[in-house]
């Protein structure tokens, strides 16, 4: 789903908390940090398919990467539960975002710098906040503003970088990284980048953001009741 539709790896954190049994925080900085080197292959991927507009992804970068270290520092200052709510509230954010409609007219990158630094603040303040990576915001917002969706979600594959790696500078103050279990989720997140960026360039836009919403909603309503 990161390559594909770009808001994938927020799934990573409830997988992460059921499944492994870490608590919300380590899971959320530990899949910060992983995200660092889907980044890098998506990033690698989709400018080898011509679908990343440099211009556009430095403005969303540039507004991301303090922000992103604010968002890690704020994560440690709220308890688990509270965490887990909001993290819960932003999947189903992430997977109703689909079903909303895009601004008719798509926009050019030359005439909007301000509002591609603002999304990138806000996408990095999300991101380093929830652990749950900067394509879950920028995706939605960029769509919702009327970008392109193959050019969004290429832009998504650059912010992780940056994003990923401001919010673990934060996380590494705190240790809950958990190190024994990066390697291992890295190795199958790569993987699964070059599926889904082969799926995001031959299957239509429409039905990969369809299946990810469904996704979406579905696991974050469950995380809601868990959280309650």
């Amino acid at each position: 789903m990161i390559g594909a539709v770009g808001i994938g790896g927020v799934l990573l954190i409830p997988a992460l908390v059921a499944l492994a049994g870490l608590t919300p925080h380590q899971a959320s900085a530990t899949a910060l940090f992983t995200f660092i080197f889907t980044g890098i292959l998506g990033t690698w991927l989709f400018q080898r398919k011509g679908s990343i507009d440099w211009r556009q992804s430095a403005a969303v970068c540039s507004g991301a990467v303090l922000f992103s270290y604010l968002g890690a520092m704020a994560n440690a200052a709220v308890g688990d539960r509270v965490l887990l709510l909001l993290i819960a509230l932003l999947i189903i954010f992430a997977g109703a975002y689909v079903f909303f409609p895009r601004a008719a007219r798509e926009r050019e990158t030359r005439e909007n710098l301000p509002l591609l630094i603002a999304i990138g603040a806000l996408a990095g303040f999300g991101s380093g906040f929830s652990g749950a990576g900067g394509p879950l915001f920028s995706v939605p917002l960029m769509l919702v503003a009327g970008f392109s969706p193959l050019l969004a979600i290429g832009t998504s594959q650059v912010l992780q970088i940056f994003s990923a790696a401001s919010g673990t500078l934060a996380n590494l103050r705190y240790g809950d990284i958990q190190w024994a279990l990066v390697l291992w989720i890295t190795l199958a997140e790569l993987i699964g980048v070059v599926a889904g960026v082969k799926l995001a360039h031959t299957v239509g836009q429409g039905t990969l953001k369809r299946g990810a919403g469904v996704m979406c909603l579905v696991v974050g309503v469950a995380m809601l009741i868990r959280s309650f």
